[in-house]
Protein backbone atom coordinates (compact mmCIF):
# COMPACT_ATOMS: atom_id res chain seq x y z
CA UNK A 1 0.00 0.00 0.00
CA UNK A 2 1.36 3.00 -1.08
CA UNK A 3 0.36 6.71 -1.30
CA UNK A 4 1.22 8.91 -3.64
CA UNK A 5 0.74 12.17 -5.09
CA UNK A 6 0.03 14.67 -7.67
CA UNK A 7 -1.26 18.44 -8.12
CA UNK A 8 -4.94 18.64 -9.43
CA UNK A 9 -5.42 21.41 -12.10
CA UNK A 10 -5.42 24.75 -11.20
CA UNK A 11 -9.67 25.37 -9.83
CA UNK A 12 -10.10 21.46 -10.36
CA UNK A 13 -8.97 20.69 -6.73
CA UNK A 14 -12.91 20.08 -5.91
CA UNK A 15 -13.43 16.16 -6.24
CA UNK A 16 -16.75 16.72 -8.48
CA UNK A 17 -15.30 18.87 -10.51
CA UNK A 18 -12.11 16.40 -11.20
CA UNK A 19 -15.02 14.19 -11.46
CA UNK A 20 -16.98 15.51 -14.15
CA UNK A 21 -15.09 17.98 -15.96
CA UNK A 22 -13.53 15.44 -18.42
CA UNK A 23 -17.36 14.45 -19.29
CA UNK A 24 -18.43 17.81 -20.08
CA UNK A 25 -15.18 19.68 -21.18
CA UNK A 26 -13.00 17.16 -22.25
CA UNK A 27 -12.19 17.85 -26.39
CA UNK A 28 -13.37 15.11 -28.42
CA UNK A 29 -11.24 12.19 -29.72
CA UNK A 30 -11.99 10.85 -33.15
CA UNK A 31 -10.83 7.09 -33.13
CA UNK A 32 -11.02 4.73 -35.82
CA UNK A 33 -12.02 1.57 -34.35
CA UNK A 34 -12.57 -1.83 -35.99
CA UNK A 35 -15.30 -3.42 -34.19
CA UNK A 36 -15.62 -7.33 -33.17
CA UNK A 37 -18.70 -9.04 -32.43
CA UNK A 38 -17.42 -12.17 -30.47
CA UNK A 39 -20.51 -14.37 -30.03
CA UNK A 40 -20.67 -16.24 -26.39
CA UNK A 41 -21.15 -19.57 -25.79
CA UNK A 42 -24.66 -19.20 -24.63
CA UNK A 43 -25.78 -17.66 -28.45
CA UNK A 44 -25.26 -14.01 -26.87
CA UNK A 45 -22.73 -11.53 -27.96
CA UNK A 46 -20.94 -8.74 -26.67
CA UNK A 47 -19.10 -6.10 -29.05
CA UNK A 48 -15.40 -5.37 -28.78
CA UNK A 49 -13.83 -2.12 -30.01
CA UNK A 50 -10.53 -2.57 -31.81
CA UNK A 51 -7.16 -0.20 -32.12
CA UNK A 52 -3.88 -1.38 -33.64
CA UNK A 53 -5.34 -5.13 -34.09
CA UNK A 54 -2.79 -5.59 -36.64
CA UNK A 55 -0.29 -5.87 -33.70
CA UNK A 56 -2.30 -7.86 -31.63
CA UNK A 57 0.63 -10.95 -31.92
CA UNK A 58 2.86 -8.56 -29.61
CA UNK A 59 1.23 -7.35 -26.75
CA UNK A 60 -2.70 -6.72 -25.80
CA UNK A 61 -4.30 -4.72 -23.59
CA UNK A 62 -7.55 -5.56 -22.78
CA UNK A 63 -10.13 -2.92 -21.30
CA UNK A 64 -12.86 -2.95 -19.21
CA UNK A 65 -15.44 -0.07 -18.62
CA UNK A 66 -17.62 1.13 -15.83
CA UNK A 67 -21.02 0.92 -15.20
CA UNK A 68 -23.24 2.06 -18.24
CA UNK A 69 -19.30 3.36 -20.12
CA UNK A 70 -18.73 2.46 -23.62
CA UNK A 71 -16.55 3.60 -26.53
CA UNK A 72 -17.97 6.94 -25.69
CA UNK A 73 -16.39 7.23 -22.55
CA UNK A 74 -13.76 9.96 -22.16
CA UNK A 75 -12.01 8.54 -20.07
CA UNK A 76 -12.15 5.16 -22.54
CA UNK A 77 -11.19 7.49 -25.54
CA UNK A 78 -8.21 8.95 -23.87
CA UNK A 79 -6.70 5.38 -22.88
CA UNK A 80 -6.97 3.94 -25.85
CA UNK A 81 -5.49 6.98 -27.57
CA UNK A 82 -2.62 6.76 -25.31
CA UNK A 83 -2.07 3.04 -25.90
CA UNK A 84 -2.08 3.67 -29.57
CA UNK A 85 0.40 6.12 -29.60
CA UNK A 86 2.54 3.58 -28.16
CA UNK A 87 1.68 1.25 -30.95
CA UNK A 88 0.19 -1.24 -29.03
CA UNK A 89 -2.83 -3.38 -29.57
CA UNK A 90 -5.96 -2.36 -27.35
CA UNK A 91 -9.39 -3.59 -27.14
CA UNK A 92 -12.62 -2.32 -25.64
CA UNK A 93 -14.82 -5.07 -24.76
CA UNK A 94 -18.23 -3.65 -23.80
CA UNK A 95 -20.09 -5.37 -21.15
CA UNK A 96 -23.53 -6.81 -22.01
CA UNK A 97 -26.01 -3.79 -23.78
CA UNK A 98 -23.38 -1.63 -23.46
CA UNK A 99 -22.58 -1.26 -27.21
CA UNK A 100 -24.58 -0.17 -29.91
CA UNK A 101 -26.52 -3.08 -30.28
CA UNK A 102 -29.39 -4.21 -27.64
CA UNK A 103 -28.61 -7.76 -26.86
CA UNK A 104 -30.51 -10.89 -26.96
CA UNK A 105 -30.78 -12.84 -23.73
CA UNK A 106 -32.87 -11.10 -21.20
CA UNK A 107 -29.74 -11.38 -18.43
CA UNK A 108 -27.65 -7.69 -17.59
CA UNK A 109 -24.20 -7.46 -16.90
CA UNK A 110 -22.85 -6.61 -13.30
CA UNK A 111 -20.44 -5.41 -11.16
CA UNK A 112 -19.16 -9.43 -10.31
CA UNK A 113 -20.35 -10.63 -13.81
CA UNK A 114 -16.56 -12.53 -15.21
CA UNK A 115 -18.13 -15.29 -17.48
CA UNK A 116 -17.87 -13.12 -20.44
CA UNK A 117 -14.68 -11.38 -19.73
CA UNK A 118 -13.24 -14.85 -18.83
CA UNK A 119 -14.32 -16.68 -22.77
CA UNK A 120 -12.97 -13.09 -24.59
CA UNK A 121 -9.64 -13.76 -22.28
CA UNK A 122 -9.49 -17.13 -23.14
CA UNK A 123 -10.44 -16.73 -26.64
CA UNK A 124 -7.80 -13.90 -27.45
CA UNK A 125 -5.28 -16.13 -25.35
CA UNK A 126 -5.66 -19.01 -27.84
CA UNK A 127 -6.03 -16.81 -31.25
CA UNK A 128 -2.83 -15.11 -30.41
CA UNK A 129 -0.97 -17.63 -28.23
CA UNK A 130 2.48 -15.34 -28.94
CA UNK A 131 0.91 -12.35 -27.19
CA UNK A 132 0.96 -10.74 -24.04
CA UNK A 133 -2.44 -10.40 -22.51
CA UNK A 134 -3.15 -7.21 -19.76
CA UNK A 135 -5.68 -6.28 -18.32
CA UNK A 136 -7.25 -2.45 -16.78
CA UNK A 137 -10.19 -2.24 -15.53
CA UNK A 138 -12.31 1.47 -14.42
CA UNK A 139 -14.90 1.40 -11.45
CA UNK A 140 -17.42 -1.69 -12.35
CA UNK A 141 -15.02 -2.92 -14.80
CA UNK A 142 -12.14 -3.08 -12.09
CA UNK A 143 -14.52 -5.09 -9.51
CA UNK A 144 -15.36 -7.05 -12.20
CA UNK A 145 -11.36 -7.81 -12.81
CA UNK A 146 -10.18 -7.65 -9.39
CA UNK A 147 -12.53 -10.31 -8.48
CA UNK A 148 -11.82 -12.53 -12.20
CA UNK A 149 -7.94 -12.57 -10.90
CA UNK A 150 -9.28 -13.46 -7.61
CA UNK A 151 -11.51 -16.12 -7.42
CA UNK A 152 -12.81 -16.95 -10.78
CA UNK A 153 -9.95 -17.28 -13.76
CA UNK A 154 -8.42 -20.89 -13.43
CA UNK A 155 -5.81 -20.21 -16.19
CA UNK A 156 -3.57 -17.27 -15.05
CA UNK A 157 -2.15 -15.89 -18.35
CA UNK A 158 -2.66 -12.45 -17.84
CA UNK A 159 0.47 -11.06 -17.53
CA UNK A 160 -0.45 -7.43 -15.56
CA UNK A 161 -3.17 -5.80 -14.74
CA UNK A 162 -4.56 -2.10 -13.05
CA UNK A 163 -7.70 -1.66 -12.10
CA UNK A 164 -8.76 2.34 -11.17
CA UNK A 165 -11.70 3.69 -8.91
CA UNK A 166 -13.09 0.31 -7.79
CA UNK A 167 -16.22 -0.21 -5.80
CA UNK A 168 -14.70 -2.33 -3.62
CA UNK A 169 -17.48 -3.12 -1.42
CA UNK A 170 -21.08 -2.87 -3.56
CA UNK A 171 -22.97 -2.15 -0.48
CA UNK A 172 -21.05 1.11 0.84
CA UNK A 173 -21.03 2.18 -2.78
CA UNK A 174 -24.85 2.10 -3.08
CA UNK A 175 -25.15 3.87 0.66
CA UNK A 176 -22.77 6.59 -0.63
CA UNK A 177 -24.25 7.27 -4.02
CA UNK A 178 -27.76 7.61 -2.15
CA UNK A 179 -26.63 10.13 0.13
CA UNK A 180 -25.34 13.82 -0.32
CA UNK A 181 -24.01 15.02 -3.67
CA UNK A 182 -23.80 11.93 -5.01
CA UNK A 183 -27.43 11.97 -5.67
CA UNK A 184 -26.41 13.92 -8.84
CA UNK A 185 -24.53 10.57 -9.64
CA UNK A 186 -26.54 8.02 -8.91
CA UNK A 187 -29.64 10.11 -10.98
CA UNK A 188 -27.38 10.55 -14.04
CA UNK A 189 -26.50 6.56 -13.99
CA UNK A 190 -30.02 5.86 -12.92
CA UNK A 191 -31.62 7.30 -15.92
CA UNK A 192 -29.27 5.22 -18.38
CA UNK A 193 -29.93 1.92 -16.42
CA UNK A 194 -33.61 2.62 -17.36
CA UNK A 195 -33.16 3.22 -20.65
CA UNK A 196 -30.99 0.30 -21.10
CA UNK A 197 -33.71 -1.40 -19.64
CA UNK A 198 -36.70 -0.14 -21.35
CA UNK A 199 -35.12 -1.07 -24.92
CA UNK A 200 -34.90 -4.85 -23.31
CA UNK A 201 -38.34 -4.46 -22.70
CA UNK A 202 -39.00 -4.94 -26.64
CA UNK A 203 -37.35 -8.16 -26.46
CA UNK A 204 -38.12 -9.42 -23.30
CA UNK A 205 -41.19 -10.56 -21.08
CA UNK A 206 -39.63 -9.12 -17.62
CA UNK A 207 -43.14 -9.55 -16.06
CA UNK A 208 -43.53 -13.01 -16.96
CA UNK A 209 -39.25 -13.53 -15.79
CA UNK A 210 -38.87 -11.48 -12.88
CA UNK A 211 -42.58 -9.85 -12.06
CA UNK A 212 -41.02 -6.51 -13.35
CA UNK A 213 -42.79 -3.97 -15.60
CA UNK A 214 -42.18 -0.45 -16.95
CA UNK A 215 -44.17 1.32 -14.72
CA UNK A 216 -42.21 -0.43 -11.91
CA UNK A 217 -39.24 0.38 -13.44
CA UNK A 218 -40.14 4.35 -14.19
CA UNK A 219 -40.93 4.44 -10.28
CA UNK A 220 -37.26 3.58 -9.22
CA UNK A 221 -35.14 6.27 -7.40
CA UNK A 222 -32.04 4.46 -6.42
CA UNK A 223 -29.52 2.07 -7.68
CA UNK A 224 -30.07 -0.15 -4.77
CA UNK A 225 -33.70 -0.64 -5.71
CA UNK A 226 -33.08 -1.05 -9.15
CA UNK A 227 -29.96 -3.71 -7.95
CA UNK A 228 -32.88 -5.51 -6.01
CA UNK A 229 -35.49 -5.01 -8.53
CA UNK A 230 -34.01 -6.28 -11.42
CA UNK A 231 -30.06 -6.96 -11.62
CA UNK A 232 -30.24 -9.36 -8.76
CA UNK A 233 -33.29 -11.00 -9.69
CA UNK A 234 -32.35 -11.61 -13.41
CA UNK A 235 -29.14 -12.80 -12.72
CA UNK A 236 -29.72 -15.35 -9.56
CA UNK A 237 -29.59 -13.22 -6.38
CA UNK A 238 -32.09 -12.55 -4.17
CA UNK A 239 -31.40 -9.30 -3.27
CA UNK A 240 -29.38 -6.79 -3.90
CA UNK A 241 -27.44 -6.93 -0.49
CA UNK A 242 -26.93 -10.50 -1.72
CA UNK A 243 -25.58 -9.83 -4.54
CA UNK A 244 -23.22 -7.02 -3.37
CA UNK A 245 -22.22 -9.58 -0.92
CA UNK A 246 -21.06 -11.95 -3.19
CA UNK A 247 -19.84 -9.82 -6.01
CA UNK A 248 -17.24 -7.38 -3.96
CA UNK A 249 -13.83 -7.69 -5.16
CA UNK A 250 -12.01 -6.82 -1.91
CA UNK A 251 -12.39 -10.01 -0.70
CA UNK A 252 -10.77 -12.05 -3.37
CA UNK A 253 -7.73 -9.50 -3.22
CA UNK A 254 -5.52 -11.55 -1.16
CA UNK A 255 -5.73 -14.57 -3.82
CA UNK A 256 -4.83 -12.72 -6.64
CA UNK A 257 -1.76 -14.49 -8.43
CA UNK A 258 -1.26 -11.63 -11.35
CA UNK A 259 0.39 -8.94 -11.01
CA UNK A 260 -1.72 -5.95 -10.41
CA UNK A 261 -2.21 -2.37 -9.25
CA UNK A 262 -5.22 -0.93 -7.94
CA UNK A 263 -5.43 2.94 -7.83
CA UNK A 264 -7.59 5.11 -5.65
CA UNK A 265 -8.34 8.17 -4.98
CA UNK A 266 -9.49 9.20 -1.43
CA UNK A 267 -12.04 11.95 -2.27
CA UNK A 268 -13.92 10.06 -4.45
CA UNK A 269 -17.77 10.69 -4.04
CA UNK A 270 -18.79 7.20 -5.27
CA UNK A 271 -17.30 5.85 -2.13
CA UNK A 272 -15.43 6.37 1.17
CA UNK A 273 -12.58 5.14 3.14
CA UNK A 274 -14.40 2.03 4.37
CA UNK A 275 -14.21 0.23 0.74
CA UNK A 276 -10.29 0.43 1.14
CA UNK A 277 -8.80 -3.37 2.18
CA UNK A 278 -6.07 -3.28 4.95
CA UNK A 279 -2.57 -5.21 4.57
CA UNK A 280 -3.54 -8.14 5.68
CA UNK A 281 -6.91 -8.15 2.70
CA UNK A 282 -3.92 -7.57 -0.07
CA UNK A 283 -1.83 -10.35 -1.94
CA UNK A 284 1.92 -9.75 -2.69
CA UNK A 285 1.03 -9.15 -6.30
CA UNK A 286 -1.01 -6.47 -5.17
CA UNK A 287 0.06 -2.88 -4.90
CA UNK A 288 -2.57 0.02 -3.42
CA UNK A 289 -2.09 3.15 -4.71
CA UNK A 290 -3.81 6.00 -3.00
CA UNK A 291 -4.16 9.87 -3.87
CA UNK A 292 -5.50 12.63 -2.02
CA UNK A 293 -7.37 13.62 -4.95
CA UNK A 294 -8.11 12.71 -8.12
CA UNK A 295 -12.28 12.46 -7.81
CA UNK A 296 -13.92 9.11 -9.71
CA UNK A 297 -11.94 8.63 -13.26
CA UNK A 298 -10.75 11.92 -12.70
CA UNK A 299 -7.06 12.37 -11.73
CA UNK A 300 -6.19 15.77 -14.03
CA UNK A 301 -3.81 17.87 -13.69
CA UNK A 302 -2.29 20.68 -15.77
CA UNK A 303 -4.78 24.14 -16.18
CA UNK A 304 -8.14 24.33 -16.95
CA UNK A 305 -7.52 25.32 -20.19
CA UNK A 306 -4.65 22.95 -20.52
CA UNK A 307 -6.00 19.69 -18.95
CA UNK A 308 -3.23 16.87 -18.46
CA UNK A 309 -5.01 13.30 -17.29
CA UNK A 310 -2.45 11.61 -15.62
CA UNK A 311 -4.29 8.29 -14.98
CA UNK A 312 -3.26 7.83 -18.57
CA UNK A 313 0.42 8.95 -18.18
CA UNK A 314 0.30 6.26 -14.86
CA UNK A 315 -1.11 3.42 -17.06
CA UNK A 316 1.73 3.91 -19.54
CA UNK A 317 4.32 4.03 -16.71
CA UNK A 318 2.73 1.06 -15.38
CA UNK A 319 3.31 -0.74 -18.55
CA UNK A 320 5.82 0.46 -20.54
CA UNK A 321 8.47 -2.26 -19.97
CA UNK A 322 6.65 -4.50 -22.29
CA UNK A 323 6.53 -1.57 -24.73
Amino acid sequence: MTTRKFTPAFGLRNRHLQTIYSSFFRKDITLDYEIQEFILEDNDFIECYWLNKNRANKNIFVIFHGLEGSFKSPYIKGIMKALKDKNQAVVLVHFRSCGKKVNNKAKTYHSGDTSDAIEYLKYLHKKYAQANIFTIGYSLGGNMLLKLLGNDFIDNFIKKSICIGVPLDLSICAKVLNSGFARVYEKHLLKLLKENLFEKFDKHDYKKLINLDKQRVDKISSIKEFDDLYTSKINGFKTAENYYKINSSKQFLKNIKTKTLIIQALDDPFMNKDVLPNKDELSNNCTLELYENGGHLGFIEGSIFNPKYMLEKRIIEYFKEYF
